[in-house]
């Protein structure tokens, strides 16, 4: 059956590769910004998909342009990948985030029980909910301790999809995805802005790449994968929520060794630190254990951390 698909946040790494996926599927694909006139859409641009995306302003924190957006494009399934996604810039902007994840998430699983409950609906959680995890890996029964306002944001949304699928009977359900990378990544996001300056220094240039800790770890997989496992999700009989996850753990300081000696580099004459860049509270360890979804979606990651940094250095989308 044709089917189509609501992509809120369609322009960022998520939604782009997301777009790809179901375009490639046959779906006919409408995506949000906040002012589609105003949005580049560079991704979708890159991947080759812009004109294949009917494109539509929405605003996720005015109730009235979701229930517009929902009954103007009919779609299937939803996918809301839209908010403050950044948890270093959460500690700046704690009230544009909590609004932009939580107040987002609420009205469009108010809009889909008033407009239509059969529509299916995937939210964006994070493994930030879990805070530190130490050495345990954790997966989907893992207790929440949050220790960004990021965090915070993405746990309180996630309870609402919790709360929304058994009380209005919502086919709703949240992929908890742990850390996923790729060139279509945000330059503000700690992995590009050291493949940026792998890249730069590579070239001549004398400018330090300036860090916080690098001593913290986490898992990180490749993003055109894990749009997969979002979509896979949405296809089952019931709703479940996913971790999802390579279930390998690096140090940052790993991604870093990596990327600089790619291009022939040691990054220990390149690479300072800064308390400039320290989160006033940070997860030291982060660890997942993603075995639910190669059970009952038949996801695994392929691509761990070290072909992700290859691929980022070499721009391979």
């Amino acid at each position: 059956m044709h089917k189509s698909a609501l992509i809120c946040g369609v322009s960022g790494q998520d939604g782009s590769y997301l777009a790809q996926l179901l375009l490639i599927k046959g779906y006919d694909i409408w995506g949000t910004s906040r002012d589609v006139h105003g949005t580049k859409f560079d991704n979708l641009k890159k991947l080759g998909i812009f004109d294949q995306v009917k494109l539509i302003s929405m605003v996720p924190e005015d109730f009235c342009s979701v229930i517009l957006t929902i009954r103007q494009t009919n779609p299937d399934e939803i996918y809301y990948l839209s908010g403050q996604s950044s948890v270093g810039l959460s500690f700046e902007k704690p009230a544009e985030t909590i609004q932009s994840v939580v107040i987002g998430a609420l009205n469009m699983l108010e809009a889909i029980r008033l407009v239509d409950k059969k529509i299916r609906f995937y939210h964006a959680g994070s493994s930030e909910c879990f805070g530190d995890t130490k050495d345990y890996p954790a997966d989907e029964k893992t207790p929440f301790n949050p220790r960004s306002p990021y965090a915070v944001a993405k746990a309180s949304a996630y309870w609402l999809v919790d709360n929304y699928r058994e009380a209005y009977d919502l086919y709703a359900c949240t992929g908890i995805l742990f850390n996923h990378e790729s060139p279509l990544r945000a330059s503000h996001f700690v992995t590009q802005k050291i493949i940026s300056a792998a890249k730069s220094i590579a070239e001549g240039s004398s400018k330090k790449l300036i860090l916080g800790r690098i001593d913290i770890s986490r898992d990180w997989g490749w993003a055109p994968e894990y749009v997969n496992a979002m979509w896979l999700m949405l296809q089952l009989e019931k709703p479940e929520d996913f971790v999802i996850a390579t279930g390998k753990t690096y140090f940052l300081e790993d991604f870093v060794r990596l990327a600089f000696s790619s291009v022939g580099l040691d990054w220990r004459e390149h690479v300072e630190q800064s308390d400039e860049f320290m989160r006033p509270a940070d997860l030291l360890f982060s660890r997942a254990n993603p075995i639910k979804a190669k059970v009952l979606l038949g996801w695994e990651a392929q691509i761990e951390m070290h072909q992700v940094v290859n691929q980022m250095m070499r721009n391979i989308y």
